[in-house]
């Protein structure tokens, strides 16, 4: 699959076959990508931030990590990461993350909306969608455990990639909340790499 971009504040989802190999590009720096997974097997197995987080006993993820399902399976493993800061913690952006957050009652594009709207053809409602993982996204932890939302380290090109230990369905956004993104909004590049290939396609 030839490299996509997905257009600031937009999303899609798509079908990853086990085995192969998401690769998520920072194509100008500072900009944080949303993904969740399902298993396309039985929609009811998803992306676990509680189960992952349990079993890494960690909350920054990076290569060699396995992200878990809320079965306790292995859904994703990360193979490379060029940044290696990434949030799990935070759900997507959604319209009352503007509201109660930003104090924005209009129309604001969030996460959850892209999300929402790109999962539907799978069967897959806004009721459905768990915490995301959060890739380029920079979230500190303070001592006394409040959370900082710092400028995303990863600078132009960098990129993380994930191998599919099952069948899924990915749903991935170019973040729209301000805070994640230091407040500039910027597209986000995809790729699928085939089976024993994709390191040789990169």
């Amino acid at each position: 699959m030839a490299q996509q971009q997905l257009e600031p504040q937009t999303g899609t989802a798509f079908e990853l076959k086990q085995g192969q190999q998401l690769r998520v590009i920072d194509l100008e720096g500072e900009q944080v990508a949303d993904l969740v997974a399902f298993y396309r097997g039985n929609l009811r197995e998803w992306l676990s931030s509680g189960r992952t987080i349990d079993y890494a006993n960690k909350i920054y993820l990076t290569t060699g990590d396995i992200l878990y399902s809320n079965r306790s399976r292995s859904m994703l493993t990360i193979v490379q990461d060029d940044v290696g800061r990434h949030d799990f913690l935070l759900t997507p952006c959604s319209p009352d993350t503007f509201r109660i957050i930003y104090g924005n009652n209009g129309h604001h594009p969030s996460c959850f909306e892209n999300l929402r709207t790109h999962l539907s053809p799978f069967k897959i409602s806004g009721d459905d969608i768990p915490t995301t993982f959060n890739l380029f996204m920079n979230v500190e932890v303070g001592p006394d455990g409040r959370l900082s939302i710092k400028p995303p380290r990863s600078r132009a090109g960098d990129s993380v990639t994930l191998r599919a230990e099952m069948d899924l369905i990915i749903g991935l956004t170019a973040c729209s909340a301000e805070m994640s993104n230091n407040y500039k909004f910027k597209p986000i590049g995809y790729e699928i790499l085939h089976g024993s290939a994709a390191e040789g396609d990169r």
